[in-house]
C-alpha cells in the first residue's frame, strides 16, 4: 500500500475525530443517569437495611414493654395473695414479713411502670425515624423508577446510532497509523471534551482558543506537515476539511442533531 500523504493522514484523523465526537455527544445525552441510577440503587439497599433494623428494634422494645406489663400483672397477683394472707397472720413477725413483700412488689410495679414509660418513648422515637426512613425510601424508589425510564428511553433511542458510530470509528481508526493513533488517544483522554483534532476558527485553536500565528495558519492550510497547537497540543487542521469530511459522518446519529 502506498504511503499516505500528510493531507490524507490529517483527513483520516479529522474524520475519526468527528465520529468520536458524535459518540461523545451520545454519552453526554445520557449524562449522569447511569451513575445516578447506580447511586439510587445503593441508597435504596441501604435504606431497606436500615428499615429492617429499625423494625427489629421496635419489635424488641415492644417485647420489652410486654415483659414489664407481665411483671406488673404478676406483682399485683402477689400483692392480692399477700393481702389475703395478712388476714390470717398469727403474729407481728408474719405481718411485717408480708408487709415487706407487698412493699417490694409495689416498688417492682413502680419500676416496671417507669421502664414501660421510657421504653414507649423510645418506641415512639424509633417509629418516627422508621416512618421518615420509609418515606425517604418511597421517594428514592420513585426517583429510581423515573431515572430508569429516562435511561431506557435514551438507550433505546441512541443504541442503534451508537453502534453505527462505533463501527465507523473502528473503520476510521484502521486508516490512521499507530504512531498517530497513540498520540490521538493520548490527547483525547487529556481533555474532558475529547477533542484531539481541531480546526482553526477565527485565527484561534478550536480546542483552547489561543491565537494561532498567521504563518502557522498558512502552513496548516498547506497540509504538508502535522502541526500541533503550541498551547494545548491538539492537532490543528484548516476549516476547509470540515466540508470534505463531514458528509461521511453526518446523518448517522439523529439524536445528536
Amino acid at each position: 500500500m502506498a504511503e499516505l500523504t500528510v493531507a490524507e493522514k490529517l483527513k483520516n484523523m479529522f474524520e475519526l475525530q468527528l465520529v468520536d465526537s458524535q459518540i461523545d455527544e451520545i454519552q453526554i445525552l445520557k449524562g449522569e443517569l447511569p451513575i445516578e441510577v447506580s447511586d439510587l440503587e445503593d441508597d435504596i439497599a441501604g435504606l431497606e437495611t436500615r428499615i429492617s433494623r429499625l423494625e427489629n428494634t421496635v419489635k424488641d422494645l415492644e417485647d420489652e414493654v410486654s415483659k414489664h406489663q407481665a411483671n406488673i400483672t404478676e406483682a399485683n397477683a402477689l400483692i392480692d395473695r399477700y393481702e389475703k394472707q395478712m388476714d390470717n397472720v398469727k403474729n407481728n413477725r408474719e405481718y411485717d414479713a408480708l408487709s415487706k413483700e407487698i412493699e417490694m412488689q409495689r416498688l417492682e410495679i413502680q419500676l416496671s411502670n417507669k421502664k414501660i414509660k421510657g421504653t414507649k418513648e423510645e418506641v415512639f422515637k424509633k417509629e418516627e425515624t422508621l416512618k421518615a426512613t420509609q418515606d425517604r425510601l418511597a421517594s428514592k424508589q420513585a426517583d429510581l423508577k423515573t431515572k430508569k425510564v429516562e435511561l431506557e428511553q435514551i438507550i433505546e433511542k441512541t443504541d442503534k446510532d451508537e453502534k453505527k458510530l462505533r463501527a465507523l470509528s473502528d473503520k476510521a481508526r484502521e486508516k490512521v497509523e499507530d504512531r498517530l493513533m497513540r498520540a490521538y488517544d493520548k490527547i483525547r483522554t487529556s481533555y474532558r471534551n475529547g477533542l484531539a483534532v481541531v480546526t482553526v476558527e477565527r485565527d484561534a485553536c478550536g480546542g483552547c482558543f489561543n491565537q494561532i500565528p498567521p504563518q502557522m495558519q498558512l502552513e496548516i492550510a498547506q497540509r504538508k506537515k502535522i502541526i500541533a497547537c503550541e498551547h494545548c497540543g491538539r492537532i490543528l487542521v484548516d476549516d476547509s476539511l470540515v466540508d470534505e469530511v463531514r458528509d461521511k459522518v453526518d446523518g448517522v446519529s439523529s439524536v445528536t442533531e
